[in-house]
């Protein structure tokens, strides 16, 4: 006989009281500490339990007693059911206080090294329609809330929208996506409406059958526009159909720079190992900072937000304290952007990046900006940054590091640990990890500034720029300098909790 599931508690009446990792909301019952979305500090609200562990439970507002007085109304008639924006109940004043917080949080729990005043975030001039780049999923088969699951909503509905968190098969229907410029509303529903109008086929995410599968927008600064449109084609007949989209979209969307295809027969969503065509304009669009312009193709990394990017680099530029004497090495270096950007104010900038194709990107900017004291290599960071490597091109005065989420790889930290560079600037988009990581660096370096940028409005998310400047000598013993690396390598392996 099977056990019954036990049944879980309704608690009510319970105050919101803090915000916590996730873009989650925190509050206290008893012990029990309680993870809640979609409320604010300051709600009074009954939270569901639907998962309770031994010290903690998630949870769901199941009613209102008494809303927040810092609560904001949400402006997206998406929110609540779409996984993003989950902090536009918060009025942006108030989501700068809290990614302060995170960031101090951060940084003095998990790091615990010696810290300077942290300076105040710097905010985003937009709070909407900031990103320069979304990808949109067509599917034949749309997510349902809850209430159209009781009304027996029909299921089966071709749609374009943004996948469901934990749903790989479930697309929500976007109507209008407050995240990017308007025009990307207007073309992403206008291919919507002319492909059901002509009877195309949506994508099946289980079968993989369907020919249209996804859409990504990419706009600039400068003002050009990029799409890119994914499709599975199987014959001559379904590209003739194809194409006749395209020139529909190149007939009414006349301000389209480039206007690319790729065509994906495979079982995944990844174009990285695909070729990309060109159906009008160039293949490419730009992006300006300071004079410097940026060749962006359809696989280029650019930082998603272009105003706060250049806020970001300026920090990073301001920390590096550049005299044009330096050598300095830019890990992770993506296509480039930030060892082009300092590049005027230094020696030589060596950058270093994981993607073959932006490295590729970071050369091609390089010279259209005129910039001759550069270098990129390709690799994973651990197996092209080692002592021999640094023998070999120089030990630097300066290393600027943006890592992913993950953070630096021990050896990479213990390499940086044996190159000594006078000033390290880490830039993090996660403080978690970069606390985690300063407390490696922390035997030879000391925190000299922290400053918060925030890049991602109506989001936790939260980037970061930290200023190291080294304080032992060459001389310490190695004992004493270098990192245990079993231990490092244990410890970067076990997740980090915000």
């Amino acid at each position: 006989m099977a056990r019954k599931k036990k049944e879980l508690p309704l608690l009510e009446q319970i105050i919101i009281t803090d915000v916590a990792a996730e873009g989650k909301a925190i509050a206290r019952v008893d012990d029990l500490v309680v993870f809640v979305p979609h409320v604010v500090p300051g709600d009074v609200v009954d939270l569901q339990v639907r998962r309770k562990k031994n010290h903690y439970a998630e949870a769901e507002a199941v009613k209102f007693h008494k809303y927040s007085d810092v609560r904001a109304v949400p402006f997206c008639q998406h929110y609540g059911i779409c996984g993003g924006c989950v902090w536009q109940i918060l009025p942006y004043s108030e989501q700068l206080k809290y990614k302060q917080k995170q960031v101090v949080d951060n940084l003095t729990r998990i790091g615990k090294v010696e810290l300077p005043e942290i300076s105040p975030i710097i905010g985003s001039a937009k709070t909407q329609e900031y990103r320069n780049k979304l990808e949109f999923t067509f599917s034949n088969k749309r997510w349902l809330t809850r209430e159209e699951v009781s009304q027996a909503v029909e299921y089966k509905r071709n749609v374009v929208g943004f996948h469901i968190t934990g749903a790989f098969d479930k697309v929500l229907p976007i109507e209008k996506c407050w995240l990017q410029d308007d025009i990307s509303n207007q073309i992403r529903n206008a291919i919507r409406d002319y492909a059901l109008a002509h009877g195309y086929t949506f994508s099946d995410l289980r079968s993989h059958e369907g020919m249209l599968r996804n859409l990504i927008v990419r706009t600039s600064s400068t003002g050009e526009l990029m799409l890119i449109v994914v499709a599975r084609i199987d014959d001559s007949a379904e590209m003739e159909r194809f194409n006749q989209l395209l020139q529909f979209v190149a007939d009414q969307f006349p301000q389209i720079t480039s206007l690319q295809y790729v065509i994906n027969n495979k079982v995944n969503d990844s174009i990285g190992d695909l070729e990309t065509f060109t159906f009008k304009g160039r293949d490419h669009i730009f992006e300006e900072m300071e004079g410097l312009r940026f060749k962006i193709g359809p696989k280029s990394f650019y930082q998603t937000n272009s105003e706060q990017a250049y806020h970001l680099y300026k920090v990073a530029r301001n920390f590096a304290q550049l005299s044009g004497n330096e050598l300095v090495y830019d890990l992770y270096t993506g296509t480039g952007t930030i060892a082009n950007f300092v590049s005027r104010q230094a020696r030589q900038v060596i950058g270093i990046e994981y993607v073959p194709e932006a490295i590729e990107d970071a050369k091609v900017n390089s010279q259209l900006n005129g910039i001759d004291n550069t270098l990129f290599y390709a690799g994973d960071m651990k197996d092209i940054l080692t002592d021999d490597f640094i023998r070999e091109h120089g030990r630097p005065d300066v290393i600027i590091t943006d890592p992913p989420r993950a953070g630096m790889h021990p050896d990479v930290v213990n390499v940086i640990l044996n190159a000594e560079p006078q000033r390290i600037v880490y830039v993090s988009c996660n403080p978690a990890t970069q606390a985690r990581d300063l407390q490696l660096l922390d035997v030879k370096y000391r925190v000299e500034a922290v400053q918060p940028v925030d890049m991602f409005p109506q989001t936790h998310h939260v980037e970061n720029v930290v200023l190291l400047k080294l304080r032992l000598s060459g001389a310490a013993s190695a004992k004493d300098a270098c990192i245990d690396l079993a231990e490092s390598r244990q410890n970067w392996a076990k997740p980090i909790e915000n």
